[in-house]
């Protein structure tokens, strides 16, 4: 939970409360992430073609692993940048 701000002099502010992420793959109940999949994997891979860490993207640490994986296959084989200049 969010801690309250301190009051200003306009008024009270109002309290912002983080959302509690879910796993993508979980709730559309995907078993298996596919390294030919590009347009799936490169929903965790932002501009710089770092991976997305899971704290970020709310994946769960079984899914998480599985993504990296699929991602280091897809850079090999070049569906994927390593990085970008």
């Amino acid at each position: 939970m969010a801690r309250p701000r301190e009051d200003k002099p306009g008024g009270p502010q109002k309290q912002y409360y983080r959302r509690k992420k879910v796993c993508k793959f979980c709730v559309e109940r995907i078993d298996g992430i596919n390294y030919k999949d590009v347009k799936l994997l490169s929903q965790f891979v932002p501009e710089r073609a770092k991976i997305m860490p899971r704290r970020i993207s709310g994946v769960c640490s079984h899914h998480q692993r599985q993504l990296n994986d699929a991602i280091k296959k897809a850079r090999s084989i070049a569906l994927l940048p390593f990085a970008t200049e």
